[in-house]
């Protein structure tokens, strides 16, 4: 449940806003809007909670596991930026053959993947 308490910060951020707009309204309007918008941020809480519930419902554990490569192959490309390139601290042997060809489908997929998904996000609304 990392990732809810990643999210945790600005739901709960969104929240007080909300509250704090609820109680500085003059006017009905303003309080129907800052009602609104306190609901809003309910839902999506709500909704964020019952989708890491069912991610765990169907695979069993919260994280899911076509990142997991993602993550392998981040962590090797950090190491080889971060350690070797900037903090000029080793050397790490050039990746050859299929698993060089697997890290970059797996980086290529990842951000094709995302980037499809945001701009179809877009399209949705």
């Amino acid at each position: 449940m990392a990732i809810l308490s990643f999210l945790g910060g600005p739901v709960i951020k969104g929240l007080i806003d909300a509250y704090q707009a609820k109680l500085k309204a003059g006017n009905v309007d303003s309080k129907i809007a800052a009602d609104l918008a306190a609901s809003e941020v309910a839902a999506q809480t709500a909704e964020i909670q019952i989708h890491g519930q069912l991610k765990i419902a169907e695979i069993g554990h919260p994280w899911e596991p076509e990142k997991l490569a993602f993550y392998v192959t981040l962590v090797f490309f950090a190491k080889c930026v971060i350690w070797d390139k900037v903090l000029g601290l080793g050397t790490t042997p050039q990746l050859t053959g299929d698993v060089s060809t697997w890290a970059g489908m797996i980086m290529g997929f990842y951000f094709g993947k995302r980037t499809f998904e945001n701009v179809a996000r877009i399209i949705r609304r």
